[in-house]
């Protein structure tokens, strides 16, 4: 039978693998040969235009543009199995967006989705979050309540319109019983047993989350309010330009202070008369620049300094209303009593019922017992640490600071 003849003669293995290994040594030594000169501009070259009659140079210059030689040296480095990226390159985990206004914390966020502000506000769980509103309340009232206090709390909630965000502090556990109210279902309510006003200040009221509201009432449940409206008194607290404030007591219901007691015929009074020798200073406590803590009203920018003051461990607040003064400045023109919205304090003996008998003492005794060392405590702790700041600055303190 005849042979097939066929064309060329059939290459021996050993000239393909000398083919393929000329071919890769060739591309090795173009790719570095190519890395080694400066980027040539294909758009600067005079290159005949007949000779790439449908290709833009331009185009292509510029779609390619963002390969520089760190890019190929590091996909070289992916070629050879190099797991390890350049480090002139971060990795995606390692990328760091740091600006000196992002919140500690918050430095690897771009700023624009840095959320460090909050508020209560009440949101649905449908719809647009632009629609959930249909109005922003500008001022904050919180009270710290038990359920047997629900009429006097009743009549309270309704002294503050729309334009005030209500929280309840249930310091007795009890708060679905508060649904008969029909305010209450659009009420902030915070439980936890046993505790004071001053303890949810500090862990509830961070400057951060109530930052959207002009003013923050921080109230006793046991306050009557026949004679108050709510806004009228911030009416009246910004015209007398009061950062710290309260409304006046009826001097006929209880033990107060003389600062604190109403006087008849005036909007707002900022000074008093005490008792000989309870006034180093007619600008210093308890004469001026002195309220309460049973009703006290702060502005936003006080608040966020009298937060701070707040100890962690000490619950009752007690020594809070000397120091208070600290936060504005100058603190016997803007801190004040406005006397044309009263109240009166009906003393509802509330913390003393939540204290504890121990050694043959009552309940109300051992809660009285650690108001009265907590406000040593207070006094002690802002004292020191004027000391050690002074000292560190070489400065004598001035007489002002001492109590």
């Amino acid at each position: 039978m005849p042979v097939p003849i066929r064309s060329g003669t059939p290459k021996k293995p050993s000239e393909m693998m000398r083919l393929f290994m000329t071919t890769f040594i060739g591309i090795i030594f173009g790719f570095f040969l190519g890395i080694s000169f400066p980027t040539l501009s294909l758009s600067k070259m005079n290159l005949p235009s007949g000779l790439f009659p449908s290709i833009d140079l331009t185009y292509i210059e510029d779609k390619y543009s963002g390969l520089s030689k760190q890019a190929l040296f590091n996909a070289w480095s992916s070629l050879k199995g190099n797991k390890e990226a350049s480090p002139l390159l971060p990795r995606y985990n390692e990328t760091e967006i740091w600006v000196p206004t992002n919140p500690r914390g918050a430095e690897r966020l771009p700023p624009g989705i840095v959320a460090s502000e909050s508020d209560f506000y009440l949101r649905r769980l449908w719809g647009l979050p632009s629609e959930d509103l249909t109005i922003q309340p500008r001022y904050l009232v919180t009270f710290t309540v038990g359920y047997d206090q629900k009429k006097n709390i009743d009549a309270a909630v309704k002294k503050f319109s729309e334009n005030f965000t209500i929280v309840l502090f249930h310091y007795d556990g009890r708060t679905t019983e508060w649904d008969e109210f029909e305010w209450s279902k659009r009420t902030v309510h915070i439980s936890a047993h046993k505790q004071t006003k001053w303890w949810y200040a500090k862990r509830f009221l961070h400057p951060d989350i109530v930052a959207p509201y002009d003013y923050i009432f921080l109230w006793d449940e046991d306050l009557g309010v026949e004679h108050f409206d709510a806004e009228k008194y911030i009416k009246l607290v910004r015209k007398h330009g009061l950062e710290i404030s309260q409304p006046g007591l009826d001097p006929d219901r209880g033990t107060t202070w003389a600062m604190t007691k109403r006087r008849d015929g005036i909007e707002v009074h900022k000074d008093t008369e005490e008792r000989p020798g309870w006034c180093t200073d007619p600008h210093l406590p308890p004469c001026a620049a002195f309220v309460e803590i049973m009703a006290t009203v702060f502005s936003r920018d006080a608040w966020r300094c009298v937060w701070h003051m707040i100890q962690n461990d000490l619950v009752h607040g007690w020594g809070l209303d000397f120091a208070m003064r600290k936060c504005v400045e100058p603190a016997h023109e803007k801190i004040g009593v406005v006397d044309a919205q009263w109240i009166i304090h009906q003393g509802v003996p509330s913390l003393g019922s939540q204290g504890q008998a121990q050694k043959g003492k009552a309940p109300w005794e051992g809660v009285r017992e650690r108001c009265r060392k907590e406000w040593t405590m207070f006094q002690d702790r802002m004292t020191n640490a004027e000391k050690v700041y002074y000292k560190a600055m070489e400065m004598d303190p001035p007489n002002s600071t001492a109590r």
